[in-house]
Parts: structure tokens; sequence; C-alpha cells
């Protein structure tokens, strides 16, 4: 996702991402840990990414504390 997308969302959304994308992290490092290869592996690192824009974003906004 673009910073400039996550910015117009409200605190409330931001925080519903990114649970959504740490289930997906999770997921993803399941299958790394049982020796499959995920399909997209360039996915880990957008997820991270983008986890670090919400966090950024948060922080800026003077939202909550990291999760």
């Amino acid at each position: 996702m673009k910073a400039k997308e996550l910015k117009s969302l409200n605190e409330a959304d931001l925080h519903v991402k990114m649970i959504e994308l740490k289930k997906d992290m999770m997921k993803i490092n399941a299958q790394i840990a049982i020796g499959t290869i995920p399909k997209s592996p360039g996915k880990i690192k957008e997820i991270r990414r983008t986890i670090a824009k919400i966090l950024t974003i948060r922080k800026l906004k003077g939202g909550s504390k990291k999760e």
C-alpha cells in the first residue's frame, strides 16, 4: 500500500490494517518454518515495509504506541 493511501485512513482503520498484515506475516513465516516455499517471496518484504509505514504514520499523527 502506498503511504498516501495509508495517510487517508483514520486511526481505527490503520489499527485493523496492521492486525491484518501481522496475521498475513505469521502465515508466511509459518510456511517458511515448515519448509514450504511461499507463493510470493516478495510479499514478505512488502508486508514488513507496509507495517513500518503504518507505525510511522501513527507516530506522526500522535496515535497510540507501537504494538
